[in-house]
C-alpha cells in the first residue's frame, strides 16, 4: 500500500498524515485531525455523546485501532497509561519543527497541530518530500500575539496564561484558541473549527 493510498483511508476517517520518520522496522506515520471535517464528526460520536470524560482520545483510540487492525500496524497513542514518546517522533519526523515561541510548528497545521496517534509498519513507505520549515522569512508574529507575553522562546509561564484566560471568560484566547498560535501564518491557512479551539482552552483550564 502506497503512501497515497493510506492518506486516502485516513482522510476518509478524519485524520491525515502529520510527519513520517523511521522505526524499528519500518515506518512511523503520525496523524492528526483531518479539517474541516474531524470536529463534526467528533461531535456527532458516541465517546462525545455519552458525557464522559476524554471524549476525544477515547474516539481516537476506537478510530486508530481499527485503522491499525485493517492495516496491518502497530499503533501508539500520545496519551494512556503507557504514553509513546510523541514529542521526540515530531522532532524526528519530516514536518515539524520548534517554533520561536517553543511550541511545535508542523507544515500543514501550523501552531494548531495535534497528534491523535500512531501507525507503525512493519514496512518501509515512500513519502513525499519534506517541506521547506515555515518559520524560515515568517515574520514571527506568533512572538507579540500573546497578551501577556507567557510564550518567550523555550520558556513558557503557564500560570500567567491561564490568570488571564480565566480573567475574562469572553476574551477571544477562550472563546477562539491561543492567540499565538493562531497568529501563526500556518495555522490561519488550516480549517480548524473556532468550537474545537475554545474546547481545548476549557480543557486547559481544568
Amino acid at each position: 500500500m502506497t503512501y497515497d493510498d493510506l492518506l486516502r483511508r485516513l482522510q476518509a476517517e478524519q485524520l491525515t498524515i502529520f510527519g513520517s520518520l523511521r522505526g524499528a522496522q519500518g515506518t512511523i506515520l503520525l496523524l492528526g485531525p483531518h479539517e474541516p471535517g474531524f470536529w463534526p464528526v467528533l461531535c456527532d460520536s458516541p465517546e462525545w455523546q455519552d458525557g464522559a470524560a476524554d471524549p476525544v482520545d477515547r474516539w481516537s483510540r476506537r478510530m486508530i485501532t481499527g485503522l491499525a487492525d485493517r492495516l496491518g500496524a502497530q499503533v501508539h497513542f500520545p496519551f494512556g497509561a503507557e504514553p509513546a514518546p510523541f514529542l521526540t517522533w515530531a522532532m524526528a519526523s519530516d514536518r515539524a519543527w520548534v517554533s520561536p515561541v517553543g511550541m511545535l510548528v508542523q507544515a500543514e497545521a501550523g501552531l494548531m497541530v495535534s497528534y491523535r496517534g500512531a501507525l507503525e509498519f512493519n514496512w518501509h513507505i515512500e513519502t513525499p518530500d519534506a517541506p521547506p520549515r515555515p518559520c524560515t522569512g515568517c515574520a514571527k508574529p506568533c512572538t507579540t500575539a500573546c497578551p501577556v507575553g507567557a510564550l518567550q522562546g523555550a520558556q513558557y509561564d503557564v500560570e500567567a496564561c491561564r490568570s488571564y484566560v480565566r480573567s475574562d471568560p469572553a476574551q477571544r484566547c477562550l472563546t477562539h484558541g491561543c492567540l499565538a498560535r493562531r497568529a501563526c501564518p500556518v495555522s490561519q491557512t488550516y480549517a480548524r473549527n473556532v468550537e474545537q479551539s475554545a474546547y481545548h482552552m476549557r480543557e486547559f483550564l481544568n
